[in-house]
């Protein structure tokens, strides 16, 4: 008999089924594991948001509205001795007011957003190549258990400094519990189930983790309260490690066939479907590179030419993701209404990007809802001041672009490298697309020095990506592969 590969892993396993109790049960848990990541990633939008503020005036019996009665142009001016007065119309304490990030430290609130991606940065990293080695399913619930520790312990910390550690170590596992469950569910699903899982499935699970934030936010307007409520739910996961199995096509990668077979058995089990007695008969174990390589691999000019490609790719729907998402409080008056509307966008992106995904080819659906997305952003500049809706209306089109985008290079890049590799290429792209998280708080800074100027290089980025999918191989319709070989032989 032919040695067994990953192209006929779908057909061995077909006896399974594309959708049993089995696939059913895993798809959902594995969607419900990324729910908090989507209330956890944007949390800071409320935590960081800057509440009216002005100078506190001590002992001094002052109307609110003092300041305004008062011509101070020609006083000079100090800074505010006494310490600041904040508005608590919207929220009760925000970290701003707790620590005083307004004037000369005004600083530190984007920088505190920047903080947290470096840590979703460097968790990326390790994260994807540990998971090579160690398991989809052991980091999965390590991370998951960083992310809902740290998020709880940040609620302790007794300056702004002491925070942001803390906000780094939760950053580690936020988005790696999120990579290792989409990677864990696409190589456990076949066929048009793995299309859905992948596109829909723990895309619309963040998003609706996403629509619950301004929920929690609304309830718990104090940051401290906020942070609980976002941490707490991440203890009901933990009983999902006796129910989520390991990937079996990991488990051939490592040449652990026997327990790849019992876990494809206890799936037809569950099925209520007759197994083989022997089911991966002849399994040659592929040479496995370790992950820890990869930049020498990266001297393989093919190799190192589809990495570079999604590395760019990922930077950019990144940057322009969490630009658009982090500016929610400037599209409405009221945060909650407007963090909801951003959420909201991306669950009619996700099912664009499932249709997209079953329908057409790869390269010609990023192409095509990138210049959608970039497009939109460009035109945000020439609306009349007096047409704000429009301009929203625009925005939230551009983001609907991105977002689409960012689901279809999830799926794209977890198609294109092989096994042993495939949850490192992800981590590692999704590593350098967080250098494009870390910059976008600044980024909408520079609205300060000209309006438009985010959107202008937010759609510039997205435009030069579309144009440059081109050079990457299509994928639509054809078997995951295992090896570094079959991925050159799929090109060929």
């Amino acid at each position: 008999m032919a040695s067994l590969h990953m192209q006929d892993y779908d057909e061995v396993t077909a006896f399974l089924g594309h959708w049993g109790h089995f696939q059913q049960s895993v798809f959902f848990l594995l969607c419900a594991s990324v729910l908090p990541n989507g209330f956890g990633s944007f949390s800071l939008i409320f935590l960081t948001d800057i509440p009216r503020h002005h100078c506190l005036v001590p002992d001094i019996n002052l109307t609110e509205d003092w300041h305004q009665d008062v011509n101070l142009t020609n006083l000079e001016q100090e800074g505010c001795v006494d310490g600041w007065s904040y508005s608590k119309d919207i929220y009760k304490s925000t970290i701003v007011s707790e620590f005083d990030l307004v004037c000369s430290e005004e600083w530190k609130q984007p920088f505190t957003s920047t903080v947290y991606f470096m840590g979703v940065l460097v968790g990326s990293f390790f994260s994807g190549q540990l998971s090579d080695r160690f398991g989809r399913k052991p980091v999965l619930f390590l991370t998951m258990a960083l992310q809902t520790l740290f998020t709880f312990v940040q609620i302790f910390s007794s300056s702004w400094t002491v925070f942001c550690i803390l906000l780094f170590i939760s950053g580690l596992g936020q988005i790696s519990n999120y990579v290792s469950a989409f990677v864990l569910g696409t190589e456990i699903f076949t066929g048009n189930v793995r299309v859905l899982f992948s596109s829909m499935g723990v895309c619309l699970a963040f998003a609706f983790g996403f629509m619950m934030l301004p929920l929690f936010a609304y309830f718990l307007r104090d940051w401290t309260y906020l942070l609980l409520g976002i941490s707490l739910p991440g203890l009901l996961y933990f009983p999902l490690w006796w129910l989520i199995p390991e990937s079996p096509r990991w488990l051939l990668s490592q040449g652990r066939v026997e327990e790849a077979e019992n876990i494809v058995k206890y799936a037809a089990k569950k099925n209520k479907v007759e197994a083989p007695q022997v089911i991966f008969d002849d399994y040659d174990s592929p040479v496995i590179i370790q992950s820890t390589y990869i930049l020498g691999m990266n001297r393989i000019s093919y190799i190192a030419t589809m990495f570079y490609l999604t590395y760019v790719y990922r930077f950019t729907l990144s940057t322009g993701y969490f630009g658009l998402s982090l500016n929610t409080s400037r599209l409405h008056a009221d945060p909650f209404i407007s963090c909801f509307i951003s959420a909201a966008v991306e669950v009619p992106a996700y099912i664009t990007s499932w249709l997209a995904l079953q329908y057409l080819p790869r390269r010609l659906a990023v192409v095509s809802i990138l210049l959608l997305g970039g497009v939109s952003l460009y035109f945000i500049q020439l609306v009349p001041h007096g047409l704000s809706y429009l301009s929203i209306t625009l925005e939230m089109v551009g983001k609907f672009g991105i977002t689409t985008g960012t689901a279809l290079m999830f799926v794209y890049t977890a198609e294109l490298f092989p096994t042993v590799l495939r949850n490192t290429a992800t981590g590692m792209c999704t590593t350098v697309s967080r250098v494009g998280s870390c910059i976008a708080p600044f980024l909408l800074k520079l609205s300060q020095y000209f309006k438009y100027l985010p959107y202008i290089t937010l759609g510039t980025l997205a435009v030069v990506s579309a144009f440059a999918t081109v050079f990457l191989p299509e994928s639509f319709g054809r078997p995951l592969p295992q090896t570094i070989e079959q991925m050159h032989k799929r090109e060929r």
